[in-house]
């Protein structure tokens, strides 16, 4: 439930981040009496910048899969370790009962 939650919240900012970006653009291009020129100077101005902040989110986001990616397999590899001693503990414990029982 948590990672469904978490899958919504990305996309809730994802959408919010899009939303936000056309809003400036078309409050930009309403308000702001430019000439053609000059208003396509802007348009990629702010492209660039909008892709610099993407690029920027994404490169965050790659860290936080990549770091929580390392921590699951940690997790599972001290869980091995933790289930293969259960299990060595029960042999050793089963071949003592075996040895009691039938010596």
């Amino acid at each position: 439930m948590d990672n469904q939650e978490t899958k919504g919240s990305a996309q809730a900012v994802a959408l919010a981040f899009i939303g936000g970006a056309v809003a400036g653009v078309v409050a930009g291009l309403l308000l702001a009496p430019q000439s053609g020129e000059e208003t396509r100077r802007d348009l990629k101005r702010y492209a660039r910048r909008a892709e610099e902040e993407v690029l920027e989110k994404a490169k965050e986001a790659r860290a936080a899969l990549d770091e929580t990616i390392e921590r699951g397999k940690h997790f599972l590899a001290e869980k091995a370790a933790d289930v293969e001693a259960a299990v060595k503990a029960g042999r050793e414990t089963v071949k003592e009962k075996m040895d009691k029982c039938c010596s």
